[in-house]
């Protein structure tokens, strides 16, 4: 028998993104949505349609650690080397050619990026959170016209 929803998506769970984080989310994507996701709800900016921002959010975050702790683990440079094989195909030696950049380098880099993108769209910046603030105040503020119809 297969299951219905009785509600539209947006509004299940009381319109509010769940506390409890999906089941297919990595270890450290998980404890950043337990971190994040009661933060969000106290601002009350974020709803369940932005559930999908909330998981890049975390999977994002997931990322960044796991590149950076390669990172500290290889260096941020890796040395190379040529192999040296005789006439036979064995390996007699091997000679250092130079560094380059450990690929965990760029993958930290985007994940950053993309962490300051959804999280400026999330509000976990200092930045974002003003920008929101000043969006709320502009729609709160009554115009002079209004304010004037209010007192007479």
């Amino acid at each position: 028998m297969k299951v219905v929803a009785t509600k539209p998506y947006y509004l299940q769970n009381d319109g509010k993104v769940s506390r409890t984080p999906p089941s297919y989310l990595g270890v450290l994507a998980k404890e950043c949505w337990r971190k994040i996701v009661p933060f969000l709800e106290a601002t009350g900016r974020v709803e369940r349609v932005d559930t999908s921002l909330v998981e890049q959010y975390c999977t994002q975050y997931e990322i960044y650690r796991v590149a950076y702790e390669d990172i500290k683990e290889n260096g941020i440079q890796t040395p190379m080397y040529k192999t040296l094989q005789d006439q036979m195909g064995e390996i007699i030696g091997k000679d250092f050619t130079g560094y380059k950049k450990n690929p965990a380098v760029m993958t930290l880099k985007d994940a950053n990026n993309q962490l300051t993108m959804v999280g400026g769209q999330l509000g976990l910046s200092p930045k974002a959170r003003q920008e929101l603030m000043s969006i709320a105040t502009k729609s709160d503020a009554k115009s002079a016209t209004d304010a004037l119809k209010e007192f007479l």
